[in-house]
């Protein structure tokens, strides 16, 4: 997701969200209901923007509504997988492995690879040297089933379970958005 759309999400949903403050700063009574829905607003503006000075409760509460806010053509929370989770458009209810992956540290797409895993000998100068050239990059891979490699041009990790990549801070991957 480049800046552009972040942006413009953000200010999609600010408007949705914040147009009850500035009823508020005209004077014109509100009721508790809109009064949460300010305090939300705010808080979840904020944290959108980086500033995360509030408990992490609040952050998680305001990021799954977020996802919920999110178009459907992206993943939310965004999952890897090994080979035999279905790839796709993934969701806290469906975990499907997101195939549309880029990297937003050296912005290349996420390639992978079925059945596969990165051999010990891979390192940062081979992809570098190697990303996105899929067939240079099978003399690091080792067949192996369930498994699914995944590489951008930085980074590179080998996987069989279905993992949330919140929980991998390390990857800088997000999801580059599906086809409707």
């Amino acid at each position: 997701m480049d800046d552009d759309d972040l942006d413009e999400l953000l200010d999609e949903v600010e408007k949705k969200f914040c147009s009850k403050a500035s009823a508020a700063s005209s004077g014109v009574k509100r009721n508790k209901d809109e009064n949460k829905q300010e305090e939300w607003s705010k808080n979840f503006y904020s944290c959108c923007r980086g500033d995360f000075d509030f408990p992490c409760g609040v952050f998680v509460c305001h990021f799954e509504t977020f996802c919920a806010l999110r178009s459907a053509s992206r993943c939310c929370p965004v999952f890897i997988s090994g080979s035999s989770v279905t790839n796709g458009v993934g969701t806290a209810t469906s975990k499907r492995s997101c195939d549309q992956l880029r990297c937003v540290s050296c912005d290349f797409r996420v390639l992978m690879f079925d059945d596969s895993e990165w051999d010990a000998s891979c390192d940062y100068l081979f992809l570098r040297n190697n990303v996105p050239d899929r067939q240079k990059l099978r003399a690091k891979l080792k067949k192996r089933k369930g498994l699914r490699a995944y590489a951008c041009q930085c980074n590179w990790l080998s996987s069989s379970e279905t993992t949330d990549l919140r929980d991998q801070p390390q990857l800088r991957w997000v999801c580059g958005k599906h086809l409707d």
